[in-house]
């Protein structure tokens, strides 16, 4: 078994998608293989689909290491929350469940960690010292806590509660979308959400994710901070890589 090569797959609300992935250079060694998540995001089905997806990335290289990275709080590989998905993942033992469906011993973490993970090791956080804070904005706001390269999982820093909210509600790319948000707008709520995140962690980077990253000049300029601000390298790959180096670090 390789050290330097792992496979990696990201399971979300619409897609799973998974390659083989060079540890040495963050680059995919195959294809990048996706499918539709199955509607109503059941246990069952998407572990199905999972294994489909696996045979045909995996090609008969039945000794890689398999990481997956999954829409939910992990811990203990139980899944304790579900986010896109259904709510049967709240507690399962999902580590388990896909271990025998896939009769593969794999590695299971929530995704914005291995998104965070993936930016440590191959994109904008790599080298930094330090702590790292990485958000994706998206449908919800994912966060990926690290400190001189090690992962604190689990950290939910979306769901901050600011002036009564639950502050994913006001500051996620979905709630510029739905309340038609100029760039000018939005980043004034961006604002007060990483200045919180500045006083409560004082970090020496941040890095923002999603899909929105690639369009980074028209709202990171706008914020006024203490902190670095800087656009993830890996976006649709990001989960798929973290994924991957995840579970060479942490072989099952």
């Amino acid at each position: 078994m390789s050290e330097t090569t792992a496979i990696g797959i990201d399971i979300g609300g619409t897609g799973i998608k998974g390659a083989v992935v060079d540890l040495a250079t963050g680059e995919l060694l195959s294809d990048r293989v996706k499918l539709a998540t199955p509607k109503g995001g059941r246990p069952k089905d998407i572990v199905e689909t999972t294994r489909k997806l696996l045979e045909t990335v995996s090609a008969g290289a039945t000794d890689l290491p398999i990481g997956v990275c999954f829409p939910a709080v992990v811990k203990n590989g139980h899944t304790m929350s579900a986010a896109n998905v259904s709510e049967d993942w709240i507690g399962l033992a999902a580590e388990d469940l896909f271990e025998k469906g896939l009769s593969r011993r794999i590695h299971f973490v929530n995704d914005a960690d291995a998104a965070g993970y993936a930016e440590s090791q191959f994109g904008a956080a790599k080298g930094e010292p330090g702590v790292v804070l990485l958000t994706t904005l998206g449908t919800g706001i994912g966060s990926a806590l690290l400190n001189d390269g090690v992962l604190v999982p689990n950290t939910e820093l979306g769901h901050l509660e600011i002036d009564g909210h639950d502050y994913e509600t006001k500051a996620a790319y979905s709630a510029k979308e739905r309340e038609d948000l100029s760039w000018e707008k939005w980043a004034r709520r961006l604002q007060k959400y990483y200045t919180t995140l500045e006083a409560l962690f004082s970090p020496d980077l941040f890095v923002v994710g999603g899909g929105v990253s690639k369009n980074h000049a028209d709202f990171l300029p706008l914020l006024d901070l203490r902190t670095r601000i800087v656009p993830a390298v890996h976006r649709n790959n990001a989960g798929i890589l973290g994924a991957a180096a995840l579970a060479v670090k942490f072989p099952g």
